[in-house]
């Protein structure tokens, strides 16, 4: 199981990074756009600049939904190998048996 900290640390950016995708988005369409001059540029980037860290997308990590373990996360199911080899021993996972020999 995971620190408690650090799991409630990951809520807080998943939280930031949907508060606010919306104006991050509109600020790099603006730092970006050609058309406009530098300063409007600059200064799109500025903004973007003073917008909190934790609200970038790429600052988020995959973690198991149930344990918190941020390694050996299978995407399509959300859940470390630990948690699903566990889930599958008990049968809670269609589909799915756990080896034995």
């Amino acid at each position: 199981m995971a620190k408690k900290s650090m799991i409630e640390r990951q809520k807080k950016r998943e939280r930031l990074v949907a508060k606010y995708a919306d104006k991050r988005a509109e600020l790099k369409a603006r730092a970006n756009d050609e058309s406009l001059d530098r300063s409007e540029r600059f200064k799109a980037r500025m903004e973007l600049a003073k917008l909190p860290r934790n609200s970038s997308p790429t600052r988020l990590n995959n973690r198991c939904e149930i344990t918190g373990r941020p390694r050996a996360y299978y995407r399509k199911l959300r859940m470390s190998r630990i948690a699903l080899r566990d889930y599958a021993s008990i049968g809670q996972i269609p589909g799915m048996v756990k080896s034995s020999w």
